[in-house]
């Protein structure tokens, strides 16, 4: 063996030089028996491993770092209960397009049959591959060391490409350690490695913004594709030309500044009157980057959102089959969103070069911002204990910095945060969107953070979910990463306690003993924090937390802050057909009164 390794590298090595020549710096992961070759090949790599105490850790963080970096995250994974334990955060990145490579071990090949340590084989054998089939794009099982090199190639160019999503590349632990020549990585060395997008012609974008020209109340709807694409300031730019009014999705939230005056904010269940009625009048509809999801659309259900049909629908998205998937479409366009919006700029400012200017419009705009807040100010400012949820995020956006990152949970870190939690820098906030994963948010600070060290981040999550995977302090702590995270303990499942009570009129099994003022026996989080090296405060009044947060910027160390929180609903103008399911032909709210 000695003298074949003179003749070449083993394959974890030519791996991790293939990454490396991909400008990867991070890798997210855990070890096991089945991935050790390619960690023995990194401890020589300027790539740093971030080595995690749970596999779901690695892919939440990888995926926001994804989402702040913009490429394709790297994701290394054990067989069996390494890659189950990961799949939670892939299927979560797969909901939300985010680009990510997952590269896992596996048994070796001269043990398919035998059903070895740790296989999954009760109905195939050399099937665990097969596990994420469901949620990436494309899943690869390498049975020659020979392909690895275009495997690896097409595995990065499909997770970035196209909608963008996570895909696996399943690697039998033989084949890691087998010694080959570098001819089929030298063949791809000078490989393409992005991929161009698809862009509009000059004709379709004419159409387009002549319909949009020609409308009494047409509205902007853009999704989380804005993002994806990165394309905030071409979105800006059309808008602020044409004069449309922007709603926006839950991943949308951000693609504008959330003070941009003719943002009208987000749609759907928590969305407020002023989006939910102003789409629903609207007679043409331009969606960009948008798959017109259930809570965004109110379940879908006319008279809340959406009335479509009766408004007209222009949709542009890079994947063909989100166009008219929900919703009947006058014009449909496959392309990149920032390509797309290039164009249709620079046809717009040809057609209509002196633009279109609707003051009343953004009177209308800043006057229900003005009365929203007067109306949420009581709550926003009250001095109770435990603390209002609407207090707690109007403390939280005075003391961040405008360029800060937020991930967020589920709940009202989530829901609140997109009705009245102002984003001032486009990407700017991360959270779960089409699987709604509790957990994700305070690893998807370690990630955020390692992609932009110099910004300040912190993780809105609730105790529910802070409570999922707390042993994502210790990578913090190891890694000197100045994280916060602000612990929304309303001692409970909130959301899902209100929905039992109010439908059941009890909370069984959706509440934890005792209060959030007083837990009963329950996880001190402060304490916890402590117990990796991390700092830790819990909260005993309102008036704390403004200075709570200011100290814990300045620090620069990880920092846990446990605030004690009452269990108020997110209010909404929206509608869940949850409702109708629980107390159909009753008029029911999604909490308790």
């Amino acid at each position: 063996m000695d003298g074949a390794k003179l003749d070449g590298k083993t394959v974890a090595e030519h791996i991790v030089d293939f990454l490396e020549r991909r400008e990867v710096k991070h890798v997210f992961g855990l070890c096991g028996h089945t991935n050790i070759a390619v960690l023995a090949a990194l401890a020589e790599s300027p790539i740093d491993f971030v080595t995690v105490r749970h596999e779901q850790i690695a892919s939440h963080a990888a995926d926001a770092y994804a989402r702040v970096t913009g490429k394709a995250s790297v994701v290394l994974s054990h067989l069996s209960p390494g890659l189950t334990n990961c799949a939670t955060g892939v299927a979560n990145a797969a909901l939300d397009c985010i680009p990510m490579v997952v590269i896992a071990g596996d048994i070796p090949t001269h043990y398919y049959g035998k059903h070895p340590h740790q296989e999954v084989n009760l109905h195939a054998d050399a099937a665990q591959w097969e596990i994420y089939r469901p949620f990436v794009k494309r899943a690869w099982r390498v049975d020659r060391a020979d392909l690895m090199a275009e495997i690896l190639e097409k595995a990065f160019h499909l997770a970035e490409s196209g909608q963008p999503g996570p895909v696996l590349v399943n690697v039998p632990m033989d084949i890691f350690s087998e010694v080959i020549p570098s001819d089929s990585f030298d063949r791809i060395r000078d490989n393409t490695r992005a991929l161009k997008k698809p862009s509009i012609d000059d004709e379709t974008a004419g159409e387009i913004v002549e319909a949009l020209a020609k409308a009494e109340n047409p509205v902007a709807y853009v999704g989380g594709g804005i993002l994806l694409a990165q394309a905030s300031e071409e979105l800006r730019e059309f808008v602020e030309h044409m004069g449309l009014p922007v709603a926006h999705s839950l991943m949308g939230k951000g693609a504008l500044r959330d003070d941009h005056p003719l943002v009208l904010g987000m749609t759907g269940f928590w969305g407020t009157e002023l989006v939910n009625q102003s789409c629903l009048n609207a007679d043409y509809i331009f969606a960009v980057g948008t798959r017109f999801k259930e809570a965004d659309c109110s379940s879908w259900y006319p008279g809340y959102t959406f009335n479509i049909p009766g408004s007209k629908v222009i949709h542009i998205d890079i994947e063909p089959q989100e166009i008219g998937r929900n919703y009947p479409t006058e014009i449909g366009v496959v392309a990149d969103a920032k390509a797309a919006l290039r164009v249709l700029n620079r046809v717009a400012r040809e057609m209509y070069p002196d633009g279109f200017k609707r003051p009343a419009l953004e009177q209308k705009i800043a006057d229900f911002r003005t009365d929203f807040k007067a109306h949420n100010v009581e709550m926003a400012t009250s001095a109770a204990f435990p603390m209002m949820p609407e207090r707690i995020l109007a403390d939280t956006r005075k003391a961040l910095p405008e360029d800060a990152i937020i991930t967020t949970d589920v709940g009202w870190n989530k829901n609140g945060v997109g009705q009245q939690f102002d984003i001032l820098t486009p990407g700017s906030i991360l959270t779960p969107g089409g699987f709604a994963t509790m957990g994700f948010g305070p690893p998807g600070a370690i990630g955020a953070k390692l992609a932009a060290p110099d910004r300040v981040v912190l993780s809105l999550v609730g105790d529910g979910g802070f409570g999922q995977n707390p042993s994502m302090l210790a990578t913090a702590v190891e890694l000197d990463l100045g994280i916060i995270w602000l612990v929304m303990n309303n001692n409970a499942f909130g959301t899902i306690a209100g929905l039992q009570k109010a439908h059941y009129g009890l909370t069984y099994g959706t509440t934890f003993p005792g209060s959030a003022a007083a837990p009963a026996n329950g996880p001190g989080y402060a304490d916890i924090a402590r117990a990796y090296g991390a700092e830790g405060h819990r909260l005993s009044t309102a008036d704390e937390l403004l200075p709570a947060l200011e100290a814990a910027i300045a620090s620069g160390k990880p920092t846990v802050l446990d605030v004690p929180m009452i269990n108020n609903p997110t209010p909404t103008t929206g509608h869940w057909n949850i409702l109708d399911i629980y107390s159909p032909d009753k008029e029911v709210s999604h909490v308790a009164t």
